[in-house]
C-alpha cells in the first residue's frame, strides 16, 4: 500500500499447473487488513461454490498483517486460509502457526503468497526476496517435516525459513498440519498442499518492515505494552504466593517461582521471582513445561522458545534422551495441545514418567509426519472405537490382529510409533482416524452416544471439539464456539476469564468494558442471558479476526488486564488501534478499528453462507450436540456447580448475538443493510443473484 506503513506492499501468486509466478498490489485488500481478512477475501472472489478442498480449483494462502516484522510485541503469526478436508461440508477455514515465517515472508517483500493449481510432479517454492522459483522436490518427497526442514536451510542458509508439510499432508490425510520451525503447526491444511505437490516453502529476506511512527513513539509504544504484559495468555498473577503479588492462581500459567529450574540448560536457571517491573525477565515468567508435562519436566527442560518478537516464549524445549530408543531425537519442542493430544491416544500409563514419555514422543511423531489431531479429537475418537469394540467391526482381522493392543492396553509409547505411521501413510482401514470426526462418525457409524458423551468432548455436529466454550462464561463461550467451522481458536475472551484476578475485580473491568459487570459469571454459577454478554461474545469474536488478520497473538492480546496494581489491575483495550494507527500511519479509533474487524467476520459469514446454499445459519450452522444441555441430570442450568446451559436460553443467546453483529436475529445471515453499511456491496449483490439474502422471496 504505497502511502502507508506496515504492509509490504505485494502479495505472491504462484500458480503450480503452469509455473507462471506474478504479484499484485495489497492495496486491492485495503479493507480486509491482512492475514484472516486477505486469505477470505481471495477465497470468495476466486474459489467456486462446490470445490473439493484437493481439487486443483482450490487455493491457500499464506497471509500476515501490518504488524507483523515491525517488532511489535507477539506479532509473528502466519494465518493460512483455505477450504477445510475435516470439515464434512469442506467450509472455508484458517489454520495459524507462529514462529518466524510470516516475519520472513515480509522481509522478502510479500504480505501473502497465493498457491494455485496443482504441480505436475513434487516441488518446493524458493524465496529469496524477489527472487522466487519454483525447485524439484522429489528428494524431498518423503520426508518428514524435520529433514526437509533441515535439508531446505541446507540449500538456502542458516537463516531460511521453512514451512513444510510431511508425509501425511503429501497422501491428503484430512487432519494434516503444515509446521514452521520445527514445532509451530497450522492444523487442517497440511493435505491441501499435499494435493498441489507443494512440499514446502522456503524463504530468505533481506529488507525490513518499515512503521509510520516516530522512532520515539513506537518505542514508548511498546515499553508500554512490555510493562502491562503478564504471562502465557495474558494471565497477570502468578501460580504461588509471591512477596510483590497481591493475588495469585494456581491454574495461572505465570509460574515463575523460586526453586523452579530450567533444569537440563547447560547450566541450571532458575525461573525465580519476576516482578511485573521487572521487564527483562519477562520470559522467565512462563514456565509452560510443568503445566503441560507436569513438575517431571523440570529436569529435562532446556529453555523456554518460541516466536520472532514475542517476549513471553510459551513453547517449551526439551532434552529427553529416553526418546532415542523409538527411533527420534532427544531434543523435542511444543506447548500445549502440541503434548496434550497424546495423552487422550493412550491414557493407560502406569507412572507420571510414562505420561511424560507418552506426551513428548507423540509430540516428536506427530509434528514429523505433520499430524494434527483436531484439539485432541483423534486420540478420543480412538479411545471411544476401542472402548465400544468398534474397531473388531470395522477393521479386517488381519489389519485388528496386526495392531499391538496390548501396548495400547499398558500406555506404553511404543504404540504410538506403530499408530501414527499407519494414519500418516493412510495403511489400512485404522488410518481413518485421520479423516476427521464427522467423516470418521459416519464410516464407522458411530451411535448418538457418540457425540452425546460429555467425556467424548464433541461440541458441534461439524465434527470439532469443545475449545473454551460452555465452561468458560457459559454463553459466551458457547456463541464463540458456534460462529466458524472448526474449533474456534478464540482466546480473546478466555484470557480475561483465566487472568487469575478475583471475581469481584473482574466484573468492576467487564463493567467498564462491556458496560455491566453481568457481562461474566462466577465460573459454574451461570445467570440467564443478557445484552452485556451478548456484547462480550460480540466483542472477543471481532478482536480474534482482528488479531488474525493485523497479525497478532491471541494468546496475548487483547490485553484488558494488567498485573500492576497501581493501574487497579486494567490493562489498554486501544492497543490494537493504537498499533495499527503507529505501524500504518491510517489513524483509527478502537471502533473504526473494531468496525473492520466485524467487515471480517462478516465476510466468514457470508462465505459459509454461499457455500452451504442456506441463509438460515441458526438451525443448518450454529448448532450444538445434545450434552451441553443434558449433562449433570440431577441438576437444572443455572444451578451452582455446573455447565449445563438451557436450550430456549441459548437460542435466546444466538439471538441476541446475531442483533449485535447486525445479522439476520431469525436465520443469523448478513443483511443487506449490514452489507452495505460494511462497504461490501458486491457480497450482497452475489448473495442476492443466489437468492441467499434475508427477506427475498
Amino acid at each position: 500500500m504505497p502511502q502507508y506503513k506496515g504492509w509490504a506492499g505485494e502479495i505472491l501468486r504462484v500458480n503450480l499447473s503452469t509455473g507462471s509466478i506474478s504479484t499484485e498490489k495489497t492495496a486491492n485488500y485495503k479493507d480486509y487488513i491482512g492475514g484472516m481478512g486477505i486469505g477470505y477475501r481471495i477465497m470468495w472472489d476466486e474459489v467456486p461454490e462446490n470445490t473439493d478442498p484437493f481439487d486443483e480449483e482450490n487455493k491457500i494462502v499464506f497471509a500476515a498483517g501490518p504488524l507483523t516484522g515491525t517488532g511489535a510485541p507477539c506479532t509473528a503469526r502466519t494465518n493460512i486460509t483455505s477450504l477445510l478436508p475435516a470439515n464434512p461440508q469442506n467450509l472455508i477455514g484458517d489454520s495459524h502457526m507462529g514462529g518466524h515465517f510470516s516475519p520472513e515472508m515480509k522481509y522478502a517483500g510479500y504480505d501473502a503468497i497465493v498457491i494455485e493449481g496443482k504441480a505436475p510432479r513434487p516441488v518446493w517454492l524458493r524465496i529469496e526476496d524477489g527472487n522466487v522459483s519454483l525447485e524439484n522436490a522429489s528428494k524431498l518427497w518423503g520426508q518428514g517435516i524435520f529433514d526437509t526442514t533441515a535439508n531446505i536451510a541446507g540449500m538456502m542458509g542458516k537463516e531460511a525459513q521453512v514451512a513444510a508439510i510431511g508425509q501425511a499432508g503429501e497422501n491428503q490425510v484430512n487432519l494434516s498440519t503444515i509446521m514452521t520451525n520445527g514445532n509451530h503447526s497450522a492444523g487442517g491444511h497440511g493435505g491441501i498442499m499435499g494435493s498441489k505437490n507443494l512440499k514446502a516453502i522456503g524463504i530468505v529476506g533481506t529488507q525490513s518492515v518499515e512503521y509510520a511512527a516516530d522512532k520515539k513513539d513506537w518505542i514508548e509504544l511498546n515499553e508500554f505494552v512490555m510493562s502491562i504484559i503478564g504471562a502465557n495468555n495474558q494471565h497477570v498473577v502468578p501460580s504461588t504466593p509471591q512477596p510483590w503479588a497481591e493475588y495469585h492462581d494456581s491454574s495461572s500459567r505465570w509460574t515463575a517461582q523460586e526453586g523452579l529450574y530450567w533444569g537440563a540448560a547447560d547450566e541450571e536457571v532458575e525461573t525465580g521471582i519476576c516482578p511485573p517491573e521487572e521487564t527483562n525477565k519477562i520470559g522467565y515468567r512462563t514456565m509452560k513445561a510443568i503445566k503441560d508435562l507436569g513438575e517431571i519436566s523440570e529436569d529435562y527442560t532446556v529453555r523456554m522458545g518460541g516466536c520472532q518478537s514475542c517476549p513471553i516464549r510459551c513453547h517449551s524445549s526439551l532434552e529427553v534422551p529416553e526418546l532415542e530408543k523409538y527411533g527420534v531425537s532427544r531434543y523435542v519442542s511444543n506447548t500445549c495441545m502440541g503434548f496434550w493430544n497424546h495423552y487422550y491416544v493412550n491414557q493407560n500409563y502406569e507412572t507420571k514418567k510414562d505420561n511424560f514419555l507418552n506426551k513428548t514422543l507423540g509430540a516428536q511423531l506427530a509434528d514429523d509426519y505433520g499430524l494434527w489431531f483436531n484439539y485432541g479429537q483423534l486420540g478420543r475418537d480412538l479411545k471411544y472405537a476401542y472402548d465400544n469394540d468398534i474397531l473388531k467391526e470395522v477393521l479386517p482381522a488381519e489389519e485388528y490382529n496386526d495392531i499391538p493392543w496390548d501396548l495400547y492396553e499398558k500406555g506404553d509409547p511404543q504404540f504410538l510409533v506403530d499408530l501414527y505411521r499407519r494414519i500418516a501413510y493412510q495403511e489400512g482401514e485404522i488410518s481413518h482416524l485421520g479423516d476427521g470426526a464427522a467423516q470418521l462418525a459416519e464410516r464407522w457409524n458411530f451411535g448418538e452416544d457418540y457425540w452425546n458423551d460429555q467425556t467424548n468432548s464433541l461440541w458441534s455436529p461439524l465434527g470439532y471439539p469443545v475449545h473454551h466454550a460452555n465452561e468458560s462464561n457459559g454463553q459466551v463461550g458457547s456463541l464463540i464456539n458456534l460462529i466458524f467451522n472448526r474449533d474456534p481458536m478464540c482466546h480473546s475472551h478466555q484470557n480475561f476469564l483465566g487472568s487469575g484476578l478475583p471475581i469481584k475485580l473482574q466484573k468492576e473491568i467487564a463493567a467498564e468494558t462491556w458496560g455491566s459487570e453481568e457481562a461474566i459469571d462466577v465460573p459454574a454459577n451461570y445467570t440467564p442471558m443478557n445484552r452485556a454478554k451478548a456484547r462480550f461474545a460480540k466483542w472477543s469474536l471481532v478482536r480474534n479476526v482482528l488479531h488474525d488478520s493485523m497479525t497478532v497473538c491471541n494468546w496475548m492480546f487483547p490485553m484488558v488486564t494488567s498485573p500492576l496494581k497501581e493501574r487497579n489491575y486494567r490493562g489498554d483495550t486501544t492497543l490494537e488501534a493504537q498499533y495499527f494507527s503507529q505501524a500504518t500511519g491510517m489513524k483509527v479509533s478502537e471502533k473504526e478499528l473494531d468496525e473492520m474487524g466485524r467487515r471480517i467476520l462478516t465476510l466468514h459469514r457470508a462465505m459459509t453462507v454461499k457455500q452451504m446454499g442456506t441463509v438460515d445459519m441458526r438451525n443448518e450452522h450454529d448448532q450444538i450436540v445434545d450434552w451441553v444441555f443434558d449433562m449433570d441430570p440431577d441438576k437444572e442450568p443455572f444451578d451452582a456447580g455446573t455447565i449445563k446451559m438451557d436450550r430456549d436460553d441459548m437460542e435466546k443467546a444466538k439471538t441476541m448475538l446475531y442483533q449485535e453483529l447486525g445479522w439476520d436475529p431469525e436465520t443469523g445471515a448478513p443483511t443487506a443493510e449490514t452489507l452495505d453499511e460494511l462497504g461490501m456491496q458486491d457480497v450482497k449483490r452475489e448473495l442476492a443473484n443466489k437468492n441467499l439474502l434475508p427477506y427475498q422471496a
